[in-house]
């Protein structure tokens, strides 16, 4: 397999999810996660789920990954069953989750392991082209205790894209981040998007970062987690997160928000 081929970028996948339902039993209750959650989401397209805690946006990211089985319903990846983990599909998650005793490039690395028919020569110099885009390419030796958090969630992005995935998931990624760090990071990945245009799902409780980031925005409401409305994101890339027009979109989804939000609390008191 040549380098050139490896960085290639493939066709993003086509998601496809039917009538998910997911409970949890705790010691006193059951806990209804998702309740017949549909969602279509096209290739190449980046979509951000949105809600309070215990809306099941975490758990149907888990869902998609196939880290976690449904109780009913299924979840299709270009027409195919999703049942198990596979390197179509990466997670990215809150905490960076990146191994301390390995540098910044081993790390990278150890995420192309899964990736078949590369030799030693070969996986370096697509860790390398990874670092290049996350824009740590002077940090291939540094440890990960060196690191600033917003260089860390490099670090756990390069990882995550080494693979060439078809989709990629990311849970939360920068909720940890600082203001600023979170703005620069929203540029980012908005570049990496455009070039390499994979399929993203992006979980947040950030309405303003969703809006920033994703082409369609989709509200979820909790108890249980149902899908309660969305919204296109029409606005042109790159898209400024302190720009007026991004500010109507997030007040509209916002006021959406809270008017649901609020609807469920009165239904839960009732």
């Amino acid at each position: 397999m040549s380098i050139e081929h490896e960085l290639k970028n493939v066709a993003p996948e086509r998601i496809e999810v039917d009538r998910i339902s997911k409970s949890f039993t705790t010691k006193h209750h059951v806990v209804s996660a998702l309740d017949s959650i549909s969602l279509k989401i096209s290739e190449g397209e980046f979509v951000c789920l949105v809600g309070p805690s215990g809306c099941g946006k975490s758990t149907l990211l888990n869902i998609i990954a196939g880290l976690e089985q449904p109780d009913s319903g299924s979840v299709l990846a270009n027409g195919e069953p999703v049942d198990a983990p596979g390197r179509d599909r990466m997670v990215m998650f809150q905490e960076h989750a990146l191994f301390p005793w390995l540098d910044v490039m081993g790390n990278v690395m150890f995420g192309l392991k899964l990736k078949p028919g590369l030799n030693d020569r070969e996986r370096l110099e697509v860790a390398e082209y990874y670092l290049h885009l996350v824009g740590l390419e002077k940090f291939h030796h540094s440890n990960i205790h060196e690191l600033s958090g917003g260089m860390k969630q490099r670090v756990a992005l390069a990882r995550a894209l080494a693979p060439n995935p078809r989709v990629l998931l990311m849970d939360e990624p920068f909720a940890a981040l600082d203001a600023l760090t979170r703005e620069q990071l929203y540029g980012d990945i908005q570049k990496i998007w455009e070039a390499r245009r994979k399929t993203i799902i992006f979980v947040t409780h950030n309405v303003r970062e969703a809006a920033c980031l994703g082409d369609r925005v989709i509200l979820f409401s909790p108890n249980p987690g149902r899908i309660r409305k969305e919204f296109a994101v029409t606005l042109p890339r790159p898209r400024d997160i302190n720009s007026v027009e991004l500010a109507h979109y997030s007040t509209e989804i916002t006021a959406a928000l809270k008017g649901f939000t609020a609807g469920v609390g009165r239904e839960a008191s009732e």
